[in-house]
Formats: structure tokens, sequence, C-alpha cells
């Protein structure tokens, strides 16, 4: 059986590390003492061997400077999230500050809609639009417990939007212009042209029944007519356009594509006649002339009068009637 060799290695190397950790301990405790001789020892100690080490400090100042480059790549990564963060904020501020723009220019384009002065209006907030393939319509935030009432007209800042086609007791739709069962009397200046304005599920709803087509001309301004009673006279709708199709059409005054804001136009049904009577006044005593007509309700009341100037009547002015 062979006999296994003596291991040298572990008894050298613990020797040594057990030298290098007494001459460690023996270099401490002399850089520890506080004595002159001491201190010139270490000075000379300094000046013979660490400039001689300036290789060996190479690698480490190098270190320590890629450490502090990288610790100064990450504050400028901290940095820029934050900026990132702030220009997110910003974006946020300045899309409200857009939008807030653009509602104030809405409203004080409203303020600046000349309308009757004996018609009084209650503003609304678009809620939704229930725009299908075959309805056009929105819903406002006012109702009947503002006082809104069924068939009222709608504008926005710019021209006629539509009419209120149902109220409940804090909502109301409102029916388009561009509706296919709207159907709204128009004049087009300069020509005082009465027409139709009908809805076709378009952006452009056209003008039917033209008294002379031949005289109406694309940018000629385009009101509501007041026929009929359903809108106020004078309502600003469009301008007339000539589509390619041939058929005139109007391109709506109105901004369809942002629909926030709409004023509802008190409108009042025109005063009913409770004696029509009163309209016609009665003849003067002694007038000459063929016989007006007289009123039904105050037929009994002229007859004695009438037969009084017929008996003071000569007999010639009688035969010459």
């Amino acid at each position: 059986m062979a006999r296994r060799g003596y291991d040298y290695a572990t008894p050298v190397r613990r020797i040594l590390v057990a030298l290098l950790v007494l001459s460690l301990l023996a270099l401490l405790m002399f850089w520890r003492i506080d004595s002159p001789r001491a201190e010139r020892m270490r000075a000379a100690f300094v000046d013979r061997f660490v400039p001689s080490f300036e290789w060996a400090m190479v690698p480490v100042t190098r270190l320590s400077r890629m450490v502090a480059g990288f610790q100064s790549y990450a504050r400028l990564h901290e940095q820029n999230q934050e900026l990132r963060r702030e220009l997110q904020k910003m974006s946020a501020w300045k899309e409200a500050a857009v939008q807030l723009e653009q509602e104030n220019a809405k409203l004080l384009a409203q303020n600046n809609v000349r309308i009757d002065p004996a018609l009084t209006s209650v503003s609304g907030v678009v809620m939704t639009d229930s725009g299908t393939a075959f309805r056009q319509s929105v819903l406002l935030n006012v109702g009947a417990r503002d006082g809104i009432l069924d068939g009222w007209a709608t504008m926005d800042g710019l021209g006629l939007v539509g009419r209120i086609s149902g109220v409940g007791r804090s909502t109301s739709r409102v029916m388009l212009l561009t509706d296919p069962s709207s159907l709204l009397p128009v004049t087009i200046q300069p020509s005082g042209q009465h027409a139709l304005l009908t809805g076709d599920n378009s952006a452009l709803p056209f003008l039917d029944f033209l008294e002379s087509p031949e005289d109406v001309r694309p940018g000629d301004r385009v009101v509501s007519s007041g026929d009929g009673g359903l809108f106020p006279p004078g309502l600003l709708v469009g301008q007339a356009v000539l589509a390619s199709d041939g058929r005139m059409r109007v391109r709506l005054a109105a901004d369809y594509g942002r629909l926030e804001f709409l004023r509802v136009l008190r409108s009042h049904a025109a005063e009913e006649l409770s004696d029509a009577g009163a309209l016609i006044p009665p003849p003067s005593p002694g007038f000459i002339g063929p016989p007006l007509p007289q009123p039904v309700s105050s037929l009994g009341e002229q007859a004695a009068p009438l037969a009084a100037v017929a008996a003071d009547a000569p007999p010639e002015a009688a035969g010459d009637d």
C-alpha cells in the first residue's frame, strides 16, 4: 500500500498568514505611537515608499472617479425623471388651460349673439351626444324645473342648433337641424326667398321648396323665417352652398363638432284672439257706401242705429241707392 506524502503547503500558509497579521499589528501599534522619534520614522517611511506606489494608486483613483461618475449619472437620472413628471403635470395644466380658454370663448360668443331683446334664454351644458344613423340629438342638463318647454329653439355661440324635442325634470333633448325629421322654414338673404331646411343626417342639410332657385347664390345668408310660429324670425342658421349633388344646401353656422354650451330661447306662442269682431270697427252714422261686414256678436247692437239712419234718409237718396 502506497504511503501518502506529507502536505507542507498548509503549515507554510498558516505561518505566512500569522506573520502577516503580526506585521500589520506591529505596524498599527507603531503608527499609533505618539513620539517624535516614531513620527520621524513614519515620515521617512512615507517619503521612501509611498511615491513608488503611485502605480498602485492609479486603479483606485480611477475606480473612485468611476464611482463618483456613476453617482452623478444616478443623480442626473433622478433629476430627469423629476423633470419628466413636472412636464407631464405642466402638460395636464396646459390642456386644462386650453379647455378653459375654449369654454370661455364659447361663453363669450354666446354673450355676443344678437337676438331679439324680448327673447330671454336659459343656458345649459351638453351632457351626452346621442346621435345615431337615424337620429341626431343631444341632451342638456336643464329641464322642466328650469322652465324649459317643448319646441323652444336652441343656439350655441354662433348660430341655430335645433329645438327642444323632449323635456324631463332635469334634462331635455335637443333635436339637431341635421336630424332627418327636422324641418325648418327659413329665409335666404338678400333675395328674400323662402325655403324649407330639411335635415338628411348629413352635416349639410338641404334647402327644399325654393321659390326661385336661380336667385339663390352660394354664400347667401340663411336665417329662420318664423313661418308657422316654430322659431322666432331672424335667427342665424348658416350660409347657402352648392353641393356636389347639385342641390342647394346650408353650411350651418353652429359648431356641431364642439357642442358644449347651448342657449335655449324662451319663445312664446302667438296671442290667441278671443273676440275676432273687435278687429272691424262699426261704421259711423251717415256712412255712404257698400255695407261693411258686421261682427256676428254685434249685429243686434248695430241693427237699431242702422234702421234709424235709413228712416231719416230722404226719398231721393233711397231711390239713388
